[in-house]
């Protein structure tokens, strides 16, 4: 194990005051590079690293206007799970989270993975109906998902309200044993510093103002620090996907929405599951330092605001109080936004463009955490070999004009 992860380690710094290894180091910008990702974010750092560890693609530029990890990266809900609607979704977030239980040994940091299991409540006949629409294609796809009752979802989560009196009655529900939750800001390092040591440039406040495009090709792209010389661009920036897309002459059908999450004071743990119901527009769970984090769906006005609001606390309180009435004297501490870029169909938009070089890893949403590893991995390869991998083939940008939608609204509208 590496000096800084053992116990020796941390008692040596501590006694001697010796300063530690930085997690990655700060380079110069260089004129130019093979590659430059835009966005430092778990998609851009993911991608940086597939490319250097499986493809030997070690002169890449990740740059952020920000720091690392500060966009939805750091303001996610950080829950993972597969059991999604369609054939493509569930295969695309099942690699996924294969990559985050290993992600650990892979990157040779503490990801702080939890497999807790994921609950989708229904609250009517016709959720329970679509949750067992979703466990049959998890099923089919080799997904551990099946619809439980009442009682089940009683026994999983003893706090929670399943008498028939209740508002909003518990009916069912989907239960994903595999979900789970992992630490957000540790996803962020632990590719962060495996990327630096193949050899990656990490530029943190390094801002793009605009890529250079001539004869349909990219050429490079100019930031806050000087221009850079490129023959391929990634963008991966989320929120702030369209409005870098434009400056390629790429438009996205991609509107930016606020979702905003909240957390509260450490109790003592008691939710070992992930809860989630679509009706109420409302999902918890329990770190491992013991508060609860809620969220809901995105707000209804799109927006760049990251700014939280009365109105969202209001209703989220209500809504959990509903589900799990003996919350109701928890003290809320926090509460954030962050920016999700949503697409017609709630699937995220993948791989090349028409305009040769520049690649997209956009468009998803309120789900774009826990699928970074697997598209990283994907994204990696279209650049580096030229061609789209198959677990990304429906996703390609084309889709809008020929009609190919991908229907995930289903399973991804609050499905956190």
């Amino acid at each position: 194990m590496a000096e800084a992860y053992s116990a020796l380690a941390l008692l040596r710094h501590g006694v001697t005051g010796r300063s530690w290894t930085p997690m990655w180091r700060e380079r110069p910008l260089e004129r130019g590079y093979p590659v430059v990702i835009i966005g430092g974010g778990v998609h851009g750092l993911a991608t940086a690293y597939y490319l250097a560890a499986n493809h030997g693609v070690t002169n890449v530029a990740v740059l952020d206007k920000g720091y690392l990890g500060g966009g939805g990266s750091g303001r996610n809900t950080a829950i993972l799970r597969s059991n999604y609607l369609t054939v493509e979704g569930v295969r695309f977030y099942d690699r996924s989270l294969e990559l985050y239980r290993g992600m650990a040994s892979a990157l040779n940091f503490n990801v702080m993975f939890s497999r807790r299991g994921h609950l989708t409540l229904a609250h009517s006949d016709t959720s329970l109906r679509t949750m067992r629409w979703r466990a049959e294609v998890n099923k089919a796809s080799g997904v551990d998902s099946e619809v439980i009752g009442p009682d089940e979802v009683k026994r999983l989560v003893p706090e929670m309200d399943t008498s028939a009196t209740a508002r909003y009655p518990v009916l069912g529900a989907l239960h994903h044993p595999p979900g789970g939750i992992v630490r957000h800001d540790a996803v962020v390092w632990g590719y962060a510093r495996a990327a630096d040591r193949l050899g990656v440039h990490l530029h943190q406040h390094t801002e793009v103002t605009g890529i250079e495009v001539s004869g349909g090709r990219v050429t490079g792209v100019r930031t806050n620090r000087g221009p850079i010389a490129t023959p391929v661009v990634l963008n991966a920036t989320a929120g702030w996907a369209s409005t870098v897309s434009d400056m390629a002459g790429v438009p996205l059908p991609v509107q930016t929405f606020p979702l905003q999450a909240a957390v509260t004071e450490p109790v003592k743990p008691f939710l070992r599951t992930v809860v989630v119901s679509g009706t109420l527009h409302v999902y918890v769970s329990q770190t491992a330092r013991g508060e609860l984090v809620f969220g809901a769906s995105v707000d209804p006005f799109a927006s760049y605001s990251t700014r939280g609001s009365l109105e969202f606390t209001e209703g989220l309180a209500g809504h959990v109080l509903q589900l799990m009435p003996s919350l109701a004297k928890l003290r809320l501490l926090r509460q954030w936004a962050g920016l999700c870029d949503m697409t017609p169909d709630f699937a995220p938009v993948m791989g090349a463009t028409d305009v040769a070089g520049f690649f997209l890893d956009v468009g998803w949403g309120t789900y774009g955490f826990k699928a970074g590893p697997v598209a990283g991995e994907a994204m990696a390869e279209c650049i580096a070999t030229g061609q789209t991998p198959e677990i990304i083939s429906a996703f390609g940008l084309d889709r809008f004009a020929q009609g190919r939608l991908v229907g995930e609204k289903g399973a991804a509208a609050v499905g956190h």
